[in-house]
């Protein structure tokens, strides 16, 4: 692939706080028939534009006919994506749900913020290993499983009520969008409120195995850390006097039923994934740098069809090239006009 060209535009005047309506309207409308779109005012350039500060004006960089990105606090190019499409597939990550006090994994450069998450590999290899995580656990489990709801959530259900949401496939583990009141969900990478056993499969609420933790672990009741994604704790201590209970069934190893990096997503959740995006008519990311291919599969699968895709995202995303649209902004802000 060359080098793509990047154009700029400005608003006729710093007053017209809608100058980006009409022409992003008819870019979105038109971008499968005109390879390139004139604005009056538009400056080509061969050079990628400068960064910017947060302080500078708002403004649109778009990337030939396949990207359009804007920055702004109101976003009529989004609203005439989402009115534009009656068949949504929404894939959400964890910037989602940062506004409801649960951290994200990645910087803006869609680099670690902290130590990767333990491997699956690990977990299994080593019993330390899983009672650092289990006590990291009890601790973080406290107030994510308090967690509730933001307007971000409660914007894609207002979505998949008025019909126009084929799917909604999260690499979320909190259950927030089910909790707003979406119902055709898809937990990509599973649930956190559920412990499972790796030897007989039997299933336990996860609070009530909070309880079990706590019985066992009294001292820890009081210990206390900053929280860190997926319910997990910033703590560093010793773990060796933790106890991990075993499942009650058959003495196995519990694990929560979720997708450890390091392991595969069942191959039933990716088909029925890929059903869904097969009668999509557009892609939706919301809160997610894609960094992980497990959801980053999606999106390419949607460029190869042929469809627009846009992202609402802080930061770079693993398919910024792929994107017909990207908003930078939180995403409880970018979706309110759903609200």
């Amino acid at each position: 692939m060359g080098r793509r060209q990047w154009q700029r535009y400005q608003p006729a005047n710093d007053d017209d706080e809608s100058w980006p309506h009409r022409s992003l309207r008819l870019q979105l409308h038109k971008a499968s028939r005109r390879p390139q779109h004139r604005v009056s005012g538009a400056t080509p350039s061969t050079q990628r534009p400068p960064e910017r500060s947060s302080r500078d004006r708002p403004y649109i960089w778009r990337s030939g006919a396949r990207r359009t990105k804007c920055a702004a606090m109101h976003h009529p190019a989004l609203e005439d994506f989402v009115a534009g499409h009656q068949r949504l597939f929404v894939l959400t990550g964890a910037g989602c749900s940062t506004n409801s006090g649960i951290p994200d994994y990645r910087d803006s450069d869609g680099n670690w913020k902290r130590t990767p998450p333990v491997t699956i590999q690990a977990f299994l290899g080593e019993a330390t290993t899983r009672q650092r995580y289990w006590a990291r656990s009890m601790v973080g489990w406290r107030r994510f499983g308090r967690a509730m709801p933001n307007g971000a959530h409660r914007a894609l259900a207002k979505l998949e009520q008025r019909g126009r949401c084929e799917l909604l496939l999260t690499q979320n583990v909190d259950r927030l969008h089910q909790a707003a009141g979406s119902q055709r969900v898809i937990d990509l990478h599973g649930r956190l409120d559920v412990v499972r056993c790796l030897g007989c499969d039997a299933t336990t609420p996860r609070e009530q195995f909070q309880g079990e933790l706590a019985r066992l672990n009294p001292a820890w009741l009081t210990v206390d850390a900053a929280d860190a994604p997926d319910g997990d704790a910033d703590l560093e201590q010793d773990f060796s006097s933790f106890m991990v209970p075993a499942c009650e069934a058959c003495g196995g190893v519990l694990k929560p039923d979720v997708v450890f990096f390091g392991e595969n997503v069942p191959r039933d959740t990716v088909a029925s994934a890929q059903a869904h995006l097969e009668q999509a008519d557009a892609v939706l990311v919301v809160g997610s740098s894609l960094m992980v291919y497990s959801g980053f599969r999606f999106v390419r699968m949607a460029e190869q069809r042929g469809l627009q895709i846009a992202a609402v995202n802080l930061g770079r995303t693993r398919a910024d090239e792929l994107l017909t649209l990207k908003i930078e902004d939180q995403c409880e802000t970018a979706l309110s006009f759903l609200l």
